[in-house]
């Protein structure tokens, strides 16, 4: 005896998509994003800005490290949809008119890293650390860093590349 079996038809739709604008690096982008893509994601995997790395995508290490609306953000836990009309910086954007930034400069005179993943982060998180104008001092920098993790150790030469960029950019150098 055989059985026959009724599957039921179901129709299954794709989850809608939101459409978000951004000025990213001074560039305004048009994206349709799921409502859970991270604006890591977003900048990754659909704009192929690949400078901003995916570390711990849990807010720990700080790879992911952008500027939004000037201030340092960890992207990875920063919903798209979150910064609708935002202007977001990536490392790709710190350069101006093919000319380094002081810091990406600062870097590379202090050889302030040695893999180079968390640079981008780093260099990110420094340019919003100089635009808060906080840190006076070493020990400063050192604590409004910390959340930026370099497993190779370039914390000296991390903080001495901050150090001349800040004062590049007073105009003191």
């Amino acid at each position: 005896m055989t059985q026959t079996s009724t599957v039921a038809t179901e129709q299954i739709t794709k989850p809608a998509k939101t459409s978000i604008t951004l000025k990213i690096n001074g560039r305004q982008t048009q994206l349709n994003v799921a409502a859970w893509t991270t604006l890591l994601d977003a900048l990754r995997d659909h704009l192929d800005l690949t400078g901003t790395k995916k570390g711990c995508d849990h807010g720990q290490c700080g790879a992911c490290t952008v500027l939004v609306d000037g201030r340092r953000i960890v992207s990875c836990l920063t919903l798209a949809v979150m910064k609708d009309g935002a202007n977001v910086t990536t490392i790709e954007g710190l350069a101006n008119d093919g000319a380094l930034h002081p810091l990406q400069q600062a870097f590379i005179d202090h050889d302030a890293f040695q893999c180079g993943y968390c640079t981008p982060g780093q260099i990110c998180s420094a340019a919003g650390l100089i635009a808060e104008g906080r840190a006076k001092t070493v020990d400063e920098i050192r604590e409004l860093m910390s959340g930026n993790i370099c497993r190779c150790g370039a914390y000296p030469n991390i903080v001495a590349a901050i150090q001349q960029a800040m004062t590049a950019m007073a105009g003191k150098s």
